[in-house]
């Protein structure tokens, strides 16, 4: 019973707590969305105009953070799979001569 009560959340087939970048994003641009509507409208108390300036906000944060992060995200992924790969090749080549060869190049 208690495996029913905690069902994943599921967007375009994944679940949303497995997602890279999506908690972080989201966090940023509810807060930044939030916070550029809040000050607006105390400035100018100016409610519809206040409202579409969050909601753009938290469009544009959005869309800004998910592209840098998942770049990053990508980019990480990239530079361990290339440490991984070379550590398999040091496991590999330790004690042959193909090692004495890669430390004369290094």
């Amino acid at each position: 019973m208690a495996e029913e009560s905690e069902k994943e959340v599921m967007f375009m087939n994944r679940e949303i707590s497995k997602m890279p970048c999506f908690r972080e994003t989201f966090l940023y641009s509810i807060s930044s969305g939030l916070a550029v509507g809040l000050i607006h409208f105390m400035l100018t108390s100016k409610v519809q105009r206040s409202s579409h300036l969050a909601f753009g906000t938290y469009g544009c944060v959005t869309l800004a953070y998910w592209s840098y992060c998942r770049y990053n995200f990508s980019k990480q992924k990239f530079h361990m799979s290339k440490i991984q790969s070379a550590m398999k090749n040091h496991a590999l080549y330790e004690g042959t001569e193909m090692e004495k060869q890669i430390k004369k190049i290094d």
